[in-house]
């Protein structure tokens, strides 16, 4: 009898001890199959192009928050780690290389500028590490057989450019005077305007240039209204943008219509310009004009509620910046959650997506484009009653 008790009293520990074994070698397993995915991101939330950056950083939060809310990707919460390059191109070059060494992240989305962009791809590419750009120049993307793993959400200056020179040309206009910037955002987009000119038969007869930093571009408007053009095109990013329309306003210009880059897609922009601004033409994406769109847009819906969720819980307007964010976010989840953490996976899974409706348009990458965007993804707008409306 007792020998029998010892027999059950030896089965039973047998039984807890292959238990505890079989509990600890699931253990891994489930931590793995709940382990965070990683997106990396680097904006600049500070400096001269923080108007980019900080829209994009609270989008890019807003969006993990939302999907860790609902169970994240595939079970998997989204860690989104964020750093800042302070608009700089150096420090953006040093926390790409973190992210990717340090924090062995499967994607990158940012930075934020075609400057800091421009600064690190070679960075990406070296690394065979995913990275969706949210800034401009088609640089960033081209040449495509140097840009394997890079990918970006903004419209190319060239989109940009034969957008707004499309929209001369119905306006019969054939001679215009620009002024660019002399960073890599102005000087891309310089090049595309000299570029594309004659293709749309605009003769360009005047180009002045000036510095981020510049105070007054007085200098640069009236060399351009000395040659007669029949428009301005003014070409930048931050302070200087708001600076060119209050100059060509000061001048007495109006007459000679002002035409933007998307740089100043921000209605923070037409705040600062104030009355100035009444009338300034330039190419936008619809994220801009949501409730303009007609109702069976298929971009409509997204930009509808975009705009709601950021508004309020931010209390500020959206912009095609944080516009930015939200697309290269959705499009991080959306290879993550078909490829999982791996990079090469995660590459493919971009490169093949076809029909993502985004903020910025209905995105169509191929293995030649890694845009996916045309100058079709944008209208012009005018400033008019201190908003955004339809030009006509």
């Amino acid at each position: 009898m007792k020998a029998s008790k010892q027999c059950v009293g030896r089965k039973f520990l047998t039984v807890i001890f292959l238990c505890a074994i079989f509990c600890l070698l699931l253990a891994p397993i489930s931590r793995a199959a709940d382990a965070p995915y990683k997106i990396g991101a680097v904006f600049s939330i500070t400096g001269p192009a923080s108007f980019l950056g900080e829209p994009e950083k609270k989008t890019a939060e807003m969006i993990r928050d939302e999907i860790n809310s609902k169970g994240g990707i595939n079970g998997h919460p989204i860690e989104l780690i964020i750093y800042d390059d302070e608009s700089d191109p150096t420090k953006c070059n040093l926390m790409v290389k973190k992210l990717i060494k340090n924090d062995n992240v499967p994607v990158i989305i940012g930075p934020s500028t075609s400057g800091t962009s421009l600064a690190v791809v070679g960075v990406a590419e070296e690394e065979q590490t995913p990275l969706i750009s949210c800034a401009a120049s088609h640089k960033i993307v081209t040449p495509i057989d140097q840009r394997k793993w890079i990918f970006k959400v903004a419209g190319s200056d060239s989109h940009v450019v034969g957008k707004m020179f499309d929209y001369m040309k119905e306006k019969g206009i054939k001679k215009i005077g620009i002024m660019t910037v002399s960073d890599g955002f102005g000087s891309s987009g310089r090049e595309e305007l000299l570029r594309l000119a004659p293709e749309y038969g605009i003769e360009i007869v005047a180009d002045e240039r000036y510095g981020p930093k510049d105070t007054d571009l007085t200098a640069q408007l009236t060399k351009i209204r000395a040659a007669q053009p029949q428009a301005v095109v003014n070409w930048s990013t931050g302070p200087t943008q708001v600076l060119a329309v209050k100059n060509w306003r000061d001048l007495g210009m109006q007459a000679i219509p002002l035409y933007q880059s998307h740089g100043f897609g921000s209605k923070k922009n037409i705040q600062l310009a104030g009355e100035g601004a009444e009338g300034v033409l330039l190419p936008l994406a619809k994220v801009n004009v949501g409730p303009l769109l007609a109702d069976n847009d298929p971009q409509k819906k997204i930009i509808m509620d975009y705009t709601q969720a950021y508004e309020k819980k931010y209390n500020e307007p959206i912009s095609s910046f944080g516009g930015h964010a939200w697309d290269s976010m959705y499009l991080a989840i959306a290879a993550l959650k078909e490829a999982g953490p791996d990079r090469a996976k995660i590459r493919d899974k971009i490169e093949n997506t076809k029909g993502f409706v985004g903020q910025h348009g209905v995105f169509d990458f191929s293995a030649e484009d890694h845009n996916g965007l045309s100058k079709d993804d944008l209208v012009m707008v005018v400033v008019k009653g201190g908003d955004w409306a339809l030009a006509k």
